[in-house]
């Protein structure tokens, strides 16, 4: 790895690809004290709003580029799925530390191929996955932790919207097998979030079509997790009507979050929903209900660890999402794929399940 920044030296990050994908980690990492010296991209455009959202970056045409440039300590990679495993080795083999947008790979080979070449050239890695730090994430994690609930035996999540014309970016336009479509996109969130509740996962059983687009724009998975938990996620681009964001049900109560959409912005489908103070839902016994405990979204925390694991003698150990968890949460994905292929129900991985629910360094 290349020296680590200094605690009196602001981390200099370089950017590859300038979609919203890429555009979405310039805040965060301002907000951590982090520094985006450069951006890589052709596309004129972009590389217009890059100068834009950060006056004096350096803008370069490709990763091959980016990664020759002296004074970089890490790199963010926000271009498309089937790229980040050959970019991921790049960034790896030029010494730089990566955080690689969500999936590692488009399939367990790729993401496990990148994580050894991490760990055996002792450069961190991590996949961002700046979710665990929404306040319904959050909440949720709190509310297991803490036993409000009771004894919690299920966690659903739903990611679904009404998109009535199809659109045609390479989400939707690329083969799941290709890193297309929405389970992808949105299931390593969603999987994130229930292996931190429920711990490892042990088998899945999906359902996964193509309705519209090349892509897959519908997914349903359940998860078996080794603790006797199951996790149903959901995801769907065609729902008129979405059902409400999430629930927890336990044997003291059920918690239900209804209270953004995938842009943040307050949805209007379940008013009674969504008029808890603070805005992180509604804890039900029976006929009576009372607020979620409230806590503030603070995506900036992703990078705050991730540049303190970069001052670490063992990043590893400090990373934001462990390798641990990313490769727990690729081959959940794996089987998701596989499953929803086969429609038979797919068992993970023994040696995938190291992680466990209270893996990372997510605030609670």
């Amino acid at each position: 790895m290349r020296e680590e920044p200094t605690r009196d030296h602001a981390p200099r990050v370089g950017i590859a690809g300038y979609s919203s994908a890429s555009w979405l980690h310039v805040a965060p990492i301002k907000a951590a004290g982090g520094v985006v010296a450069a951006v890589a991209t052709r596309d004129p455009a972009r590389r217009a709003r890059a100068e834009s959202d950060t006056p004096g970056v350096q803008v370069v045409d490709d990763l091959d580029a980016l990664v020759e440039l002296p004074d970089l300590d890490a790199v963010v990679l926000g271009t498309p799925t089937h790229l980040h495993h050959a970019h991921a080795l790049q960034v790896i083999a030029a010494g730089l530390p990566v955080v690689v947008e969500k999936p590692l790979g488009v399939n367990l080979a790729q993401m496990r191929e990148v994580v050894d070449a991490a760990r055996a050239a002792k450069v961190p890695v991590t996949v961002y996955l700046q979710r665990r730090f929404d306040p319904a994430h959050q909440v949720a994690r709190a509310l297991v932790a803490s036993g409000r609930l009771g004894d919690v035996w299920r966690f659903e999540y739903r990611w679904e919207r009404w998109v009535p014309e199809p659109r045609h970016g390479w989400r939707e336009d690329t083969p799941s097998a290709d890193g297309g479509g929405k389970l992808s996109d949105l299931g390593p969130h969603m999987i994130d979030l229930a292996v931190q509740l429920f711990g490892p996962v042990e088998s899945v059983y999906a359902e996964v079509a193509s309705r519209r687009q090349v892509g897959d724009d519908e997914a349903h998975v359940a998860l078996h997790h080794a603790s006797g938990r199951v996790s149903h996620l959901d995801v769907c681009t065609l729902v008129a009507q979405p059902g409400p964001r999430m629930r927890l049900i336990g044997s003291a109560g059920t918690w239900v979050y209804d209270d953004f959409d995938d842009l943040g912005k307050t949805r209007k489908f379940y008013p009674d929903l969504n008029d808890a103070p603070g805005g992180c839902g509604w804890i039900y016994g029976g006929a009576e209900r009372e607020p979620a405990p409230t806590l503030p979204e603070n995506w900036a925390e992703f990078y705050r660890q991730f540049f303190q694991a970069l001052r670490s003698p063992d990043p590893f150990d400090e990373l934001p999402v462990p390798t641990s968890a990313v490769v727990h949460i690729a081959a959940v994905l794996d089987a998701a794929h596989r499953s929803g292929a086969t429609r038979q129900v797919v068992r993970v991985p023994a040696e995938s399940t190291e992680t466990t629910h209270a893996a990372g360094r997510s605030a609670s």
